[in-house]
């Protein structure tokens, strides 16, 4: 069975070769690797940690116990394989926490947030940071190159008052140990530009990284056995995949390429907020959720687009057979909103409106009488929960632009093609006229998608998962995460899921839940 997996493995990286236009002589070597009995690892000398080089620091962080003193001993930035295309982002930093509050901390087995800084499918750089929760401030993208929104990443989440909330300071706050790495990203393209950060660049970047510590595990701080993966936007979408896809043989070739540490890069939990995943069905799931919308900008999107692609998304749910969680059934574009409204939305809004005082709730309720309020629960229809979000961020499709200028065509480059689509229905609609789907590109979206390893047994998943979205997040479909949730618990994991009521994209107001979570589950 292994070895049928790697046979598959390598036919896969192949074709994505061969549909990047390598040459005959790179796909012999592509063909080679890992097929040979394994010979004593010759990266071992060139990535092992030194636990005696590092920085000694005290930060004081926001909690919302009040502020915390924390010294901590930082270490890098450490270059986590020992092949890197470009070291500025293939790297990680590591804070350990020594004291907090004068009180002394013995890290050695707590758990390790392992904390990306990914947002909107863009390179992430640990190269210029000096302390925990740095990694999480980017700048814009360069000019010329598509997607030039910048979304908030895993280490900047926003919290209900609008106030950065940063994982990985909670982290050494609360006594774990934290890990911020860095990774290529869609828009790296060398002096001759030709795509060096495209897909699959960054998750294979991250289990590289993640392989790294656990190759580690007898000097590295923190028990490498419980890493918990955070991230928000793309990265909670790459932090749902490195949950999905641990020791899976499809990474194999791209991860030997690097040098990467022989080890596991299976993590112990998943942490995803707002994930822009399942990119080939995103589509059809956006014009199924917000298909009714008008642009923020003003405006309607070509409802004949709309329609068609919200149709598509009943035919994936149809072949999908996803089980809604709670001994819902098989889910279906009928019986959706019935799920969402049951499972997530109306208990969303029911949590805000008992936490609001009686005056502020009835002034609520007044402004939104599509909301009944019963006993302390909130009731609501679809129709009313679409019309209160109101507006959608995206035209149609959201994704896969037929003129290519999305983030996401973007993330699908290759060579010195910037852009290249990843869906059949946009690839015939092309602005200049109809082209083919690349060679290639079915198995780059299985690469970048934890759906495809959810629903198979080649992967390690994570036995843990904490997924949150908020309820007016119009960068994607609400189902995207539901989805997420569901396939995940149909995987055996355990799942945390909760929508926040009337909170955009990149909202986290219960960051201090998730901290107790992680010492929960790690016990």
């Amino acid at each position: 069975m292994k070895k049928a997996a790697m046979a598959d493995a390598q036919m896969t990286r192949r074709a994505l070769l061969a549909g990047m236009g390598y040459t005959a002589g790179a796909l012999a070597m592509a063909s080679c690797a890992g097929s040979a009995p394994r010979e004593p690892d010759p990266t071992a000398g060139k990535l092992a940690f030194d636990p005696a080089v590092f920085t000694q620091k005290t930060a004081t962080v926001a909690t919302a116990a009040g502020d915390k003193q924390v010294t901590y001993h930082f270490f890098g930035p450490i270059t986590y394989v020992a092949n890197p295309v470009d070291a500025d982002y293939q790297s990680l930093v590591i804070s350990v926490p020594t004291a907090i509050d004068g009180r002394v901390v013995d890290a050695t087995g707590a758990p390790i947030v392992f904390a990306n800084s990914v947002g909107g499918y863009l390179p992430a750089s640990v190269k210029d940071v000096t302390g925990v929760g740095e990694a999480g401030r980017r700048g814009p993208p360069p000019p010329g190159l598509p997607g030039g929104e910048v979304t908030p990443g895993g280490n900047a989440m926003v919290d209900a008052r609008g106030d950065l909330v940063n994982l990985a300071a909670l982290a050494v706050a609360a006594g774990y140990v934290a890990v911020e790495p860095g990774c290529r990203g869609r828009t790296l393209v060398t002096a001759d530009g030709v795509c060096y950060g495209t897909a699959p660049a960054a998750v294979v970047d991250l289990k590289a990284a993640v392989r790294y510590l656990r190759s580690n595990a007898a000097t590295m701080p923190g028990d490498t056995d419980r890493i918990v993966s955070t991230g928000t936007s793309a990265g909670g979408a790459l932090s749902a995949l490195l949950g999905a896809s641990g020791d899976s043989p499809l990474y194999a070739g791209y991860l030997d390429d690097l040098g990467a540490a022989d080890a596991g890069d299976a993590i112990y939990a998943s942490g995803a907020w707002c994930p822009i995943t399942d990119l080939e069905h995103a589509d059809g799931a956006y014009e199924w959720n917000w298909g009714a919308n008008r642009l923020s900008t003003g405006g309607q999107v070509d409802r004949e687009v709309s329609a068609a692609l919200g149709a598509q998304f009943a035919e994936y749910l149809k072949a999908a057979e996803i089980h809604g969680l709670n001994d819902f059934g098989v889910l279906n574009a009928a019986n959706y909103p019935d799920y969402l409204l049951e499972h997530s939305l109306q208990p969303a809004a029911t949590t805000y409106l008992t936490n609001l005082t009686e005056h502020d709730r009835a002034g609520y309720l007044a402004q939104n009488p599509f909301i009944t309020w019963t006993a302390g629960e909130a009731t609501f229809d679809w129709a009313g929960f679409v019309g209160h979000v109101g507006t959608r961020r995206k035209t149609a499709p959201a994704f896969d632009a037929f003129d290519l200028s999305t983030a996401e065509n973007n993330l699908f480059g290759a060579g010195t093609v910037a852009a290249r689509h990843f869906t059949g229905y946009s690839a015939a609609r092309n602005t200049d006229g109809a082209v083919p789907l690349a060679a290639g590109i079915p198995e780059l979206c299985d690469l970048m998608n934890p759906m495809y390893h959810l629903s198979r047994a080649e992967a390690a998943v994570a036995p843990h998962w904490w997924i949150r979205v908020g309820t007016s997040d119009t960068d994607t479909s609400l189902s995207v995460s539901a989805n997420l949730a569901a396939a995940a618990a149909a995987a055996g994991a355990s799942v945390s899921h909760r929508m926040y009521w009337d909170e955009g994209h990149g909202a986290n107001p219960d960051a201090a839940e998730f901290i107790t979570w992680i010492d929960r589950i790690s016990r």
